[in-house]
């Protein structure tokens, strides 16, 4: 089994991620990290056997896709986490277990116990007491909960039978905004796409290195719109995703979060929606806003 973070800029983040990976009750065999440069990383880590770190052109999916390049067949079980995930110290242990009682899973999404996206963000402590919390619970039933149409880019894992030659879709530049519902799409002609309480673990949804308003904003409208297009998201679904995101920008500009640009969003949405209705779907387009 491999453990894949891509990461940029937060090499504080990198350094608790280490942390841990030694307190998981199963190490994985491949502890790889995807970044841009030195900087991404903390002043003494040390590669061996068992952790890598390997530089690239920035991007989340560029940096996903460099890491599945390298670790090319070589591993039965691949996890992605963001940086900014704290996974219970039972975790690898039940990915392992997991895969092995349901063969016929290609990919797989745990329970995130608390998500810090949506809010001011979760802090480390906090984090490690909610997710020790539910450890000394010890609810991890080893069962599927049910199917999806896509997985939460956050903390999910495949079977790399299942992934064969699927990448990431690298026009979905920067953020990546719902590229892991279309990896998911992708690798679900393999094989079932499926939640579990069996592994689990907090989304701190950590706010530094994070993309701007506008160009979120902009992938909000484009993003989806580009997908349906491919086929890997329904129209009904990006629909839904569009109008909640282009309501909740407008309205909360009004009196906006202090984490959140939403004026920045309403922009990026605005311009999104022009290049829709001139049929210019371009998800690349992001890095020049």
């Amino acid at each position: 089994m491999a453990v894949v973070v891509a990461s940029l800029g937060r090499p504080e983040l990198i350094r608790q991620f280490c942390d841990l990976m030694a307190r998981q009750t199963s190490s994985p065999d491949m502890l790889l990290f995807s970044v841009v440069g030195d900087d991404d990383i903390p002043a003494g880590l040390e590669e061996d056997a068992r952790v890598r770190v390997i530089r690239g052109d920035k991007g989340l999916c560029a940096q996903r896709n460099r890491a599945l390049d390298w670790l090319d067949d070589r591993f039965d079980i691949v996890a992605f986490y963001d940086d900014d995930f704290v996974p219970s110290k039972f975790s690898i242990e039940s990915i392992r277990a997991f895969f092995a009682a349901h063969p016929q899973v290609a990919g797989a999404t745990g329970t995130v116990l608390a998500d810090g996206i949506n809010g001011a963000g979760i802090c480390f402590d906090e984090a490690l007491r909610i997710v020790q919390e539910h450890e000394g619970r010890r609810f991890a039933p080893n069962c599927i909960v049910r199917e999806l149409w896509g997985l939460y880019g956050c903390n999910m894992a495949y079977r790399s039978t299942a992934i064969g030659r699927n990448r990431f879709d690298e026009r979905l530049r920067l953020y990546a905004w719902q590229e892991d519902i279309d990896f998911a799409a992708s690798v679900g002609t393999n094989g079932r796409i499926v939640k579990t309480f069996a592994f689990s673990g907090v989304h701190r949804g950590v706010k530094l290195g994070r993309t701007p308003g506008i160009r979120l904003g902009y992938s909000q409208v484009i993003n989806p719109s580009y997908l349906v297009r491919k086929g890997t998201m329904s129209r009904r679904f990006a629909a839904r995703l569009m109008l909640r995101n282009l309501v909740a920008n407008h309205i909360k500009a009004l009196r906006p979060e202090p984490w959140v640009d939403r004026a920045g969003r309403a922009k990026g949405n605005w311009i999104g929606l022009l290049d829709l209705i001139r049929g210019r779907i371009t998800p690349e387009r992001i890095e020049m806003l």
